[in-house]
């Protein structure tokens, strides 16, 4: 088998890859498990990083290890017209016996796996393609919940901006003389679960508070007026906004998904909106602030939902056991099950239905005003983010993190410079 990962990580990314790999490795069907070092690029460059050799104890701390440095991810799109690498997938899986292809990640991601779902079909080799979800935007899926409820990642930034938001607002509240205004800026591109996730720090509505989501349009005027609104009843205000949130020009830069890149671009949103509140002038004395976690938000495990890990490590527990039945084509799913309480059952959903999907958020959970998100978001999220902090092994008083060896199998083959780099 050869699990890789794909896209941006988050912080129960390898969590999924622990429950792929202590999984497989109790299959009969499945033999060595390799990992493609850096995604679908190792696997155009026969780098197969042995990980049925790596130490269980090693695998086990994958649990609480965030982002994607144990095994490595990449940006790379499997495109239809770059036949040269298809041939070299095909090369790879046969020089390496490969039954197996598991693909970590999000609607790009899955778009890869089912790929090479089809190019095994169609070509007449036997591998099995499984496709495991991860994206902290939650928008891989249908916006009616019936595919996946949820991804893994989503929960754990959730808490994230669940605390961020509480500990901000003691900062507006002791600064509030000097400085009224502090902008806060999420991840999520213009898919707005991330920054609705900031409710979750105060389902009361006590804390002056205003969130903007990409979803739904408004102008820089708009915001200007209804922020000194605020400030003229609460005399201060904390203002939460999408990274893809259309206010002017930011100067993009785009990965090779087309996707923007918001942390690589010229300016962030929350800057533009920071300057122009100050340049249009507040309600009250002092200035606007801005707060920009970046990448923070999708590899801090001390924020970790508890809820989030477990659910992580069944959707790749769910894959291995799909991969051993046979079951190409599919992606493995949470679907929240019915009935009083939280509960989820995992599942499969066809490869083709999530890839390159796109799910946005319900505009029924945008409040009318625009300046917010109703209490159906609230039900819907809550249970996600878990009631517990993560237990990280700490030595010497920091973190021990999964420490894999770079035990790398023999290249069979000759170098390959993937065919969109060249």
């Amino acid at each position: 088998m050869i699990v890789a990962q794909s896209g941006g990580p988050s912080p129960v990314i390898n969590n999924s890859l622990r429950g792929l790999v202590e999984t497989a490795r109790d299959l009969p069907e499945i033999g060595t498990i390799y990992a493609g070092w850096h995604g679908i690029e190792g696997v155009l460059k026969e780098e197969l990083l042995n990980l049925s050799s790596q130490s269980p104890e090693e695998i086990a701390l994958l649990r609480v290890t965030p982002a994607a440095g144990s095994v490595g991810t990449c940006r790379y799109k499997l495109k239809d017209h770059q036949n040269e690498d298809f041939d070299r997938i095909v090369e790879v899986f046969k020089a390496h016996n490969i039954g197996y292809f598991c693909y970590i990640g999000g609607n790009d991601s899955m778009d890869t796996a089912n790929k090479v779902a089809q190019m095994a079909t169609e070509r007449g080799v036997d591998v099995v393609g499984i496709g495991v979800p991860k994206t902290i935007d939650n928008d891989v899926g249908d916006s009616e919940f019936k595919l996946i409820d949820h991804t893994p990642g989503y929960g754990s930034t959730a808490r994230y901006w669940m605390s961020m938001v509480q500990m901000a607002n003691e900062e507006n509240r002791g600064s509030c003389p000097a400085d009224p205004v502090l902008v806060l800026q999420a991840m999520g591109r213009k898919i707005g679960f991330i920054p609705a996730a900031a409710r979750l720090a105060d389902p009361q509505r006590k804390i002056p508070m205003q969130i903007y989501l990409a979803e739904n349009p408004i102008s820089i005027e708009q915001i200007h007026a209804q922020v000194n609104d605020q400030l003229r009843k609460d005399g201060r205000l904390i203002v939460v906004v999408s990274e893809g949130l259309s206010l002017g020009d930011i100067g993009e830069t785009k990965d090779s998904f087309g996707h923007t890149q918001f942390s690589s671009s010229q300016l962030t949103v929350a800057q533009l909106l920071v300057n122009e509140l100050n340049e249009r002038g507040l309600a009250v004395k002092g200035a606007a602030r801005a707060n920009v976690p970046g990448t923070d938000q999708r590899h801090n495990i001390a924020y970790a939902s508890t809820v989030d890990l477990d659910e992580a490590y069944g959707a790749g527990q769910k894959a291995a056991l799909l991969a051993a039945a046979g079951e190409s084509g599919y992606m493995s799913t949470i679907l929240r099950a019915e009935g009083p309480g939280y509960n989820v059952r995992y599942d499969k959903v066809p490869l083709p239905e999530v890839a390159n999907s796109e799910r946005t958020f319900p505009k029924n959970w945008i409040t009318a005003d625009g300046m917010d998100v109703t209490d159906d978001f609230v039900k819907y999220c809550k249970p996600l983010v878990g009631n517990d902090w993560p237990s990280i092994p700490m030595i010497n008083g920091r973190m021990r993190l999964a420490q894999l060896q770079p035990l790398f199998s023999d290249q069979k083959l000759p170098k390959y410079v993937p065919q969109a780099d060249r």
